[in-house]
């Protein structure tokens, strides 16, 4: 189509949204079951930071609340792909959910940017700017980056959002092309919300990362909590956000003609998509500030999936003429860091040994399976101060099962024996 073209036929481009229909609906029903519980699990444990005078769950909250806003959006969205694209409800609810939609993006860039200068604080000064890691501070700037945003959204309220196609839908929050006026706002968007954001990401991670390997007095186990920090936030910005301001300049700069749309529309919208994902992702920085919230998730999640793969494993393994009768002992540790979880099951078949070794950090959870032979440790090996209580062919059946683990669990703080089927 020609470029010079009226400015009539230009707004009448008429783009197929195959892709709102196939791919965005199936995505964004994804990211409402996985992204609402999780956002309220991370919601609760946020006010735990708080109540800890933790300035990092300041953020987190902030970053938290912001996600809800949009996950709440994402049912009329889904509605209006499921129509085709034709948006049946009032005009200012198209602008609440397209401002909720773009202003998620560069709310969650700010907080991630302040979770990124908060570590560089902490971890390169960490007895200097003290006042600006305090909680006054962390509230401070996360009312700055609301301010800043819901000052920019209130422009999309004062202009037109809802269009007609030629196929007489109405469409919202989409221009084709764009108008004059979104064009300095895309401009402002790119640097100031998107390559700004991303400098300032960059040199904290880089400087945090050479004070972590320079430290002496910092311990291993926090040297890596910190790397996975920074190094999550970036990677969270990086696949989330990049790709559509990429596209975004591109079509600011190059958009003239249908023919120019019709080609860059999908790539535009899956860029678009990526965005929302960031719902998700967010409350995986939870995982990397508290030790409780780690703890929290393995009980829920890994422990119970753990153990289901352990009973299909061993249903899978028992023939029907030699069935498995097993026997489970559990031992915790509480008393040194992270309770370390051992599950040891003593089989009444002829199977040979087999050892399974789990270790989802910074908890441990060590499955053996064993027919009368001595006790297995950690590593795969026997153990044969720990299972001198068990040791011989079934004689240690008999007496205190707890040595079989003594050596891996140093200070058992309780013990539970049961019986199963598996």
């Amino acid at each position: 189509m020609d470029s010079n073209m009226s400015e009539e036929e230009l707004i009448n481009c008429t783009i197929k949204h195959d892709i709102h229909q196939n791919v965005f609906s199936f995505v964004y029903i994804l990211v409402l079951l996985v992204g609402v519980p999780s956002n309220l699990y991370s919601l609760y444990h946020g006010a735990q930071q708080l109540k800890q005078k933790n300035e990092l769950g300041v953020y987190l909250i902030n970053l938290t609340v912001s996600d809800l806003l949009y996950l709440f959006s994402l049912p009329l969205w889904l509605e209006y792909f499921f129509r085709g694209d034709d948006w049946h409800h009032r005009e200012w609810l198209c602008n609440l959910c397209g401002f909720l939609l773009y202003e998620n993006i560069y709310i969650s860039v700010g907080f991630l940017c302040c979770i990124s200068l908060d570590r560089y604080l902490a971890v390169v000064h960490p007895l200097r700017f003290t006042y600006l890691r305090s909680m006054k501070a962390a509230w401070l700037f996360s009312a700055t980056v609301w301010l800043k945003e819901l000052a920019l959204g209130v422009v999309f309220f004062q202009k037109k959002v809802l269009s007609r196609d030629k196929t007489n839908q109405l469409v919202c929050f989409e221009h084709y092309p764009m108008e004059h006026w979104e064009h300095p706002i895309n401009y402002y968007r790119f640097s100031v919300g998107f390559m700004f954001p991303l400098a300032i990401l960059l040199v904290s991670y880089l400087c945090v990362l050479r004070a972590v390997g320079q430290s002496v007095g910092t311990q291993p186990d926090q040297k890596v909590r910190i790397r996975q920090l920074v190094s999550s936030t970036i990677l969270i910005f990086l696949v989330c956000f990049s790709p559509y301001h990429v596209f975004l300049l591109v079509r600011t700069l190059l958009e003239t003609n249908c023919a120019f749309i019709e080609a860059i529309f999908n790539y535009y919208h899956l860029s678009l998509l990526l965005t929302s994902l960031n719902c998700v992702a967010d409350p995986v920085l939870y995982c990397f500030v508290s030790e409780s919230v780690r703890h929290s998730l393995y009980q829920t999640l890994v422990q119970p999936v753990a153990r289901i793969l352990f009973c299909c494993c061993r249903r899978g393994n028992a023939s029907p003429s030699n069935p498995a009768s097993d026997s489970h002992e559990v031992a915790t540790d509480e008393n040194n860091g992270p309770p370390t979880v051992l599950l040891i099951t003593h089989t009444t078949s002829d199977n040979d040994i087999k050892t399974q070794v789990y270790k989802e950090a910074p908890e441990l959870l060590t499955l053996a399976v064993r027919s009368g032979l001595p006790a297995v440790d950690e590593c795969g090996g026997t153990n044969g101060q720990a299972g001198s209580g068990a040791a011989g062919a079934g004689g240690g059946r008999n007496k205190d099962q707890r040595g079989a683990f003594q050596g891996s669990v140093p200070k058992a703080s309780s013990v539970a024996q049961t019986q199963s089927q598996c």
